[in-house]
């Protein structure tokens, strides 16, 4: 892939020309840091902008090798026929060579300047203090360096350090989308960044192995990973491999026990290392981290890629011996920790193939509860078929179902149902089948019968309560909020202990999108609150997938009250959380509603790439009941970008598929934006009213408020102002008032309370809604023949219109129409009043005379409407 872009390192390549053009006391950078975080890339790109600048530049590599020779490393760049016997004749010669009148010094890199002989060191020091040479040195972090070149290389004020560490998140995404040309999907990112922990040479591996191997494909929107881990390129397991045999021998056993163990404790680390001294020896090379966590110390890889690399050179017999002995070392101490009895099981198992029956289903138990859903089915298949239970099936069936496989989940929970022993264990069984039915998208009826069936077997009053629950959380996301809340009333604010645990967050998450769904955001919140709370303490062996779903009705119920920051840092937040973990269903919504969120706040891009993860993820899991809202929200977003193609393409996809009734009327959304898009706004108009009155009709209050503003800003907002207002007084939101009162002063045109909305719109976060409040209210500005306010109104609308991210709506469109660009003179003129000059120093520059200088800022002021010389900074910054 060529020489990858300096992302990131900008800040480093400015200070770098300040110190080589301004500083004269500044005579060399020394560039240091680990392998693999760019230093060598940063040292180069300095040294070439040195020579575009017109400095004579030089380099060299050191190296151990060239350390043994005197003048090895630097013999290429010194004078032929120099005199090494005679120091300080052979030093005259040098500096007369490097002496460049009128050009500067002359810069010089040096690669691996730590392994520099001490005669290079030597003069290239008496070269820096002679002011002759700019020094660019790379220092590999933790190296030892001899006495000459470590004074060389902490030379006091003339020479700066420059620790470098590895790239940020962002700073990674902003290298992948210049190296890739286009935009990573979230996850994506999560996993490269997670793999190469910001090391840009080990990042660019990962990315050169994945595309080689296709699993880094661009899907039509992004460029999205298949694999669970990116894939190792031989470079990169050479150069890994080359750190973990320099160390001394006998630090492979320990770094081979934790590629296999992961975390150990310092008592086990110090029992398998040789010698007493071989751990410090190892952390001292960078290869292992230990830290302390709740009184105790542990061991660690420093690199998850190391454990990768040591696994794949181990054999199956060195494997086996390795983790039977740790298993027996954690044994002996009688199981102390929690976590041993998963520990041991599961090292036995990848030992042998097998282990002791109980101790599986005491392993999987804590595995689910810890949320590795993929340890407990690989616990719970090892089992042998007459060891499993009602209740051993229910839990492989949990665990499938998380990890989102359908129809081998839906067959070990009919043999769970099959199995069940009493009441109980049938009610759990149902319960389980019927949501796994649920997401493998059979039709609501079928799993109603299925349900049904249950209830007339089953006598008591809890196992009944349970059913009609499942019934309710059926009706909820199927198009029947009002009806599921009904049967849901009950329901308690919070658990009454782990007994019915899960049933109680199956009930809170499917109740709190309900009240969500009808306007009841603040209810939804504080119960969505209460779930993940209960669902963080209480423990993972859940039929939920992980404790983040509880935070998608949280999502939804922070947007429509108006808490777009919020709702945003609550997603990422979450998003975050699952980067470990295997729950594609919880990732999913939170990725949809993420596209939801940035939909509203007027930020098309973003949530086209939040939608595009969303379809591209239910695709891959085959989660497919809801893909006609991902798709219609990725068509929306594409339409408002103009991209038509794309738009076309989705919507025909999207006819593959049947109607969730899950937030009904919204899958319409990217069919309506997309009549806009090619200008026909009157078939726009009808698709967002059949699928308003789709909304009304199931109760979903949240969709047919966003439908009916969608009505509003396209040029019906009379038709829709009297339901809106309904809503209102009837949701709880703060964003459906403000979209009620920017319908009502659509249809009414006056200026004031369109800039009222404006301004509401824009402290929620809708930025494309207060942009497109402001430049109607510019146009009834203009209208009413008063210009100022109008160029106010209308910059107002360009400012905002600048966090839309390019969209394009008819309304937006009208932006530009009411700009009155400035002339030269005008521009001028702004700027020099704008920094607080007065017009008679004006004037003076501009050779003109004051009243000219007055009668250009009377023109300034009415183009930018605004009325004194104080607002005309903060006007002129938000011109677009």
């Amino acid at each position: 892939m060529g020489r990858w872009p300096l992302v990131g390192r900008d800040p480093y390549l400015q200070a770098f020309r300040q110190a080589l053009m301004a500083d004269q006391h500044c005579r060399g950078w020394m560039i240091c840091g680990p392998a693999g975080v760019g230093k060598s890339r940063l040292a180069e790109e300095c040294l070439d902008w040195a020579a575009r600048e017109g400095h004579r530049t030089l380099r060299a590599m050191a190296s151990t090798a060239a350390a043994t020779v005197p003048l090895g490393a630097v013999a290429h760049i010194l004078p032929p026929g120099m005199d090494l016997s005679n120091p300080v004749a052979g030093f005259d010669a040098v500096a007369r060579e490097m002496a460049s009148p009128g050009r500067g010094p002359v810069v010089i890199l040096i690669d691996d300047l730590h392994l520099l002989d001490h005669t290079s060191a030597t003069l290239l020091g008496q070269l820096v203090d002679a002011g002759l040479i700019f020094l660019i040195g790379t220092v590999r972090s933790q190296e030892a360096a001899g006495e000459v070149v470590a004074a060389l290389l902490y030379r006091g004020d003339s020479i700066t350090r420059v620790d470098l560490a590895g790239l940020e998140q962002p700073q990674v995404e902003l290298l992948l989308h210049g190296v890739l040309g286009g935009p990573v999907g979230q996850r994506t990112l999560r996993r490269l960044f997670t793999t190469s922990r910001g090391n840009v040479l080990y990042l660019r591996e990962l990315v050169i192995g994945a595309v080689q191997q296709g699993c880094l494909a661009h899907d039509g929107e992004a460029w999205q990973i298949e694999a669970d881990r990116p894939a190792v390129t031989n470079r990169l397991r050479e150069l890994i491999n080359s750190r973990l045999t320099s160390v001394a021998r006998g630090a492979d056993v320990v770094l081979e026990t934790l590629a296999l163990c992961g975390t150990l404790s310092l008592c086990d680390a110090e029992a398998v290392a040789p010698a007493p001294s071989t751990l410090a020896d190892i952390e001292r090379a960078g290869l292992i981290r230990i830290y302390t966590e709740s009184r105790r110390t542990f061991v660690t890889l420093a690199h998850p890629l190391y454990g990768e690399i040591v696994r794949s050179t181990l054999s199956t017999l060195r494997r086996q011996q390795l983790l039977l002995r740790q298993a027996a070392r954690v044994d002996a101490y009688g199981g102390r920790r929690c976590d041993d009895a998963l520990r041991t099981t599961a090292w036995r198992l990848a030992a042998t193939g097998t282990a002791d029956a109980h101790m599986l289903l005491h392993a999987a138990a804590l595995a689910m509860h810890s949320g590795d859903d993929k340890q407990a089915v690989a616990l719970l298949e090892a089992l042998e078929p007459e060891h499993h239970t009602s209740q051993s099936l229910l839990m492989l069936g949990k665990a499938l179902m998380r990890l989102g496989e359908y129809e081998k989940a839906d067959e070990v929970l009919t043999e769970a149902d099959e199995q069940a022993v009493g009441e109980r264990e049938k009610v759990a069984a149902v319960t389980a089948r019927g949501l796994n039915l649920y997401w493998m998208g059979v039709r609501t009826e079928v799993i109603r019968e299925v349900n049904s069936a249950a209830r007339t077997a089953v006598k008591s009053r809890a196992g009944r309560e349970q059913l009609f629950l499942n019934e309710a959380c059926l009706l909820v996301t199927s198009g029947r909020p009002a009806e599921s809340l009904r049967l849901l009333a009950s329901l308690a604010d919070n658990p009454d202990g782990e007994e019915n645990l899960d049933r109680w967050l199956l009930g809170a998450n499917a109740k709190a999108t309900g009240l969500a769904f009808t306007g009841r955001t603040e209810e939804a919140v504080t119960l969505a609150r209460n779930a993940y709370a209960a669902h963080l303490e209480f423990g993972g062996n859940t039929l939920l997938s992980h404790s983040s779903a509880q935070l998608v009705p949280l999502l939804l119920a922070h947007t429509e009250n108006g808490e777009f920051g919020e709702c945003r840092r609550v997603g990422e937040h979450a998003v975050g959380e699952l980067d470990s973990a295997e729950a594609p269903t919880a990732y999913l919504w939170l990725t949809f509603y993420l596209g939801r969120l940035e939909w509203f706040a007027g930020r098309p891009a973003t949530a086209r790439r939040w939608y595009a993860e969303a379809a591209t993820l239910a695709r891959k899991h085959r989660h497919l009941r809801f893909m006609r809202l991902y798709l219609s929200g990725w068509a929306a977003s594409a339409s408002v970008l103009k991209d038509v193609a794309t738009a076309e393409g989705l919507l025909a996809e999207l006819e593959a598929y049947p109607d969730s009734g899950y937030l009904d009327g919204e899958d319409r959304l990217g069919e309506a934006w997309l009549h806009v898009a090619r200008g026909q706004l009157t078939r726009a108009r009808e698709v967002l009213e059949a699928a308003a009155d789709q909304a009304r009709l199931s109760g979903s209050v949240v969709s047919e408020v966003c439908l009916l503003t969608d009505l509003a800003r396209l040029g019906a907002p009379q038709a829709v102002r009297g339901r809106l207002d309904e809503l209102a007084s009837v949701c709880d939101g703060a964003f459906t008032t403000v979209r009620a009162s920017l319908a009502a002063a659509l249809a009414d045109g006056a200026p004031e309370p369109l800039m009222a909305a404006a301004t509401a719109l824009e402290a929620v976060g809708a930025h494309m809604l207060a942009a497109e409040a402001a430049s109607t209210a510019a146009v009834a500005w203009r209208r009413l023949q008063q210009p100022r306010r109008a160029a106010s109104a209308t910059a107002a609308a360009a400012a905002l219109a600048t966090a839309c991210e390019n969209a394009s709506t008819p309304i937006l469109a009208t932006i530009d129409d009411g700009i009155a660009p400035l002339t030269g003179r005008e521009w001028e003129i702004a700027l020099m009043a704008g920094t607080g000059a007065g017009s008679r120093a004006i004037a003076e520059q501009l050779g003109v005379s004051v009243r000219t200088v007055d009668n250009h800022l009377h023109r300034i002021y009415t183009k930018l409407g605004i009325t004194t010389r104080s607002e005309l900074g903060r006007a002129l910054r938000q011109l677009p």
